[in-house]
């Protein structure tokens, strides 16, 4: 697997040394259509769009020219360029009948930030090109078709002549896949024997359809899975890529970040396949994406190949639906923080999608949800808190007692003490990384959450996009051209938890309180073009996890917790850990170095 782009990285990094830091010093679905929905379309409705018109065949010389370039297929670089429509309740797919190419894919239901209807196909700089080699080199795009219609398919039909001809059958189902059979007659008396495969070429500029650009970029690319191993691998999301991939595929994906386009082979593409992923800094499109196939030819007088597309939303429920890894174009992270997202928040998310209409509440049951999960190993994470800090004026006393001194010394005599006491500096931590995962799986899940999508909560109109309360109208480095109130409310609440938790730092630790107070100013950056729905959640989390603090800590009496530490340090002390003797022994071979140096 390729590595995750660096964004994703940074955001996991600066997660994990905030958890860490904060430990050091303190603990803690529309009904489907039916078949006979579908619509096509007649001719005489469809939309004809001005073109060039092709130069008479008349023209002696200028038929005699496109015979030299087209062979057979002269008399179909002949004609007028007229799209046609089939629909079904999900999908309005136009073709044109200039490459037999699909020019626009119209995803009812949905809208562009902007509100126009959602397109995912921009008729300019989609390519869809089959190039195969008779006596000349053969472009579908250069070829008219015929177009003709049955209940729910349309076919495209580019002609030699009668029993030679290209034929694109485009059938569109009830859902969000289109059926695609190429079907080449009689080509292979025009095909040289020698010849053994044909190529296809996809091409799309992915538009902006999202509110923040940049957002939109991160998540837009190419992905694939082999068939070998279904396993789904990806080009660069960051950057330009591109990429031969010498093994066979079932399917290539152009995603974007909440609506895909899937090509499938029904026998998977034959290697090798060359993908290349632009990126558009100064264009109306994200990305430029491009695929290219070397397709198997084997001389039949009726060649079928059988393809599939899907347009449609990147919902994690609906693609998995469709039993091919689809799912996997979803960005829910590796390992344990994928698990948690697949196996815990997504099914809580849908639970509470189903008796609550507004997000933001949504938002705010599952955060109460998940803190009151974790409600055992927080407490434990206070008690241990509660323990250091009856501590603290001993652990102070060693530091002073030590000062100028060898810090391993300081270390030994404090962990001693903590031996004696029967407490482990790490019992607050060890709660902790339970919630970790937690932490991690919510910075994949609100950026990819399409049930977010031009969803508004108080003054923000998209949760899967910032929320801005005023625009500066200049761009501040590493913060952006806006103010985000949730942003603004995570790093003062996360503050405001620092500044209770404080008192708790002690020796060197105290001496670094700075970098308490700097890691939120610096998510203030970080966090400020994310999704209002990330940072609306972890200013929830914070909130509730001082609440959590302050009733705890009522059931927390210091006094006892003291008492019974004493109780333990009269207690015949337990052996040492790995840890301590291994520090011991560091210490020994320090103080015998100090000693031959003297």
């Amino acid at each position: 697997m390729k590595q995750y782009d660096k964004n994703s990285l940074i955001g996991f990094v600066l997660m994990a040394i905030i958890l860490i830091v904060f430990n050091t010093f303190f603990f803690p679905e529309a009904p489907n259509a039916t078949n006979e929905d579908v619509i096509v379309k007649t001719n005489a409705e469809t939309t004809i769009r001005p073109t060039t018109i092709p130069p008479s065949i008349s023209d002696t010389n200028i038929n005699e020219e496109l015979k030299m370039n087209y062979g057979s297929f002269a008399n179909a670089t002949i004609g007028k360029e007229t799209l046609h429509t089939i629909e079904n309740d999900k999908l309005r797919i136009t073709v044109s009948n200039k490459g037999g190419r699909i020019t626009s894919v119209i995803l009812k239901g949905y809208e562009t930030h902007d509100s126009f209807p959602l397109d995912l196909l921009d008729a300019d700089s989609s390519r869809f090109n089959l190039q195969f080699t008779t006596k000349q080199v053969i472009n579908t795009s250069d070829l008219f078709f015929i177009a003709d219609q049955n209940i729910n398919s349309l076919i495209m039909k580019s002609k030699a002549d009668d029993n030679h001809y290209i034929e694109y059958v485009y059938t569109l189902t009830d859902d969000y896949l289109i059926d695609l059979d190429i079907n080449l007659v009689g080509i292979e008396n025009l095909i040289p024997t020698s010849i053994n495969y044909i190529n296809l070429e996809w091409e799309m500029g992915a538009p902006q359809t999202e509110k923040s650009k940049s957002n939109q970029d991160m998540y837009t690319g190419i992905q694939y899975q082999y068939s070998a191993d279904n396993e789904v691998d990806y080009l660069s999301f960051s950057s330009t890529d591109q990429e031969e991939i010498n093994a066979r595929l079932n399917w290539v994906a152009f995603k974007q970040q909440f609506f895909s386009a899937i090509f499938i082979a029904k026998e998977g593409f034959e290697k090798p396949t060359n993908l290349n992923s632009i990126k558009n800094e100064d264009s109306k499109f994200i990305k430029t994406l491009t695929a290219q196939f070397e397709l198997p030819y084997n001389h039949k007088k009726d060649e079928k190949i059988g393809f599939q597309f899907y347009f449609g939303p990147n919902h994690y429920k609906t693609l998995e639906s469709y039993d091919s890894g689809f799912e996997e174009l979803i960005p829910l992270g590796w390992g344990i923080f994928g698990w948690v997202n697949e196996y815990i928040i997504i099914n809580i998310f849908d639970l509470l999608n189903k008796y609550f209409s507004s997000y933001g509440i949504i938002i705010l049951l599952l955060t109460m949800i998940i803190k009151l999960g974790l409600a055992p190993f927080t407490y434990k994470a206070f008690l241990s808190q509660a323990k250091m800090k009856v501590l603290k004026p001993e652990i102070d006393n060693i530091n002073e007692k030590n000062k100028g001194k060898d810090q391993m010394k300081i270390q030994q005599e404090t962990m001693n003490l903590y031996r004696k006491a029967g407490v482990n500096p790490m019992g607050g931590c060890l709660p902790m990384l339970f919630q970790f995962p937690i932490l991690i799986a919510m910075f994949q899940f609100f950026p990819a959450s399409i049930e977010l999508r031009q969803q508004s909560f108080l003054w923000a109109d998209d949760l899967s996009s910032y929320d801005s309360i005023y625009n500066l109208g200049f761009s501040i480095p590493f913060y952006g051209d806006h103010v985000s109130l949730f942003t603004l409310l995570m790093t003062i609440s996360t503050l405001f938890y620092t500044k209770m938790n404080s008192s708790m730092a002690t020796g060197q630790m105290a001496q670094m309180k700075w970098m308490m107070y700097l890691m939120p100013i610096m998510f203030l950056g970080f966090f400020n073009n994310y999704a209002a729905g990330l940072t609306y959640y972890y200013f929830l989390a914070n909130m509730f996890t001082m609440t959590q603090q302050y009733f705890m800590n009522r059931f927390i009496d210091e006094d006892v917790i003291l008492a019974q530490l004493e109780a333990n340090k009269k207690k015949p002390a337990k052996p040492k850990s790995k840890f301590q003797k291994k520090l011991e022994e560091m210490q020994k071979q320090q103080e015998r170095k100090m000693k031959r140096k003297k």
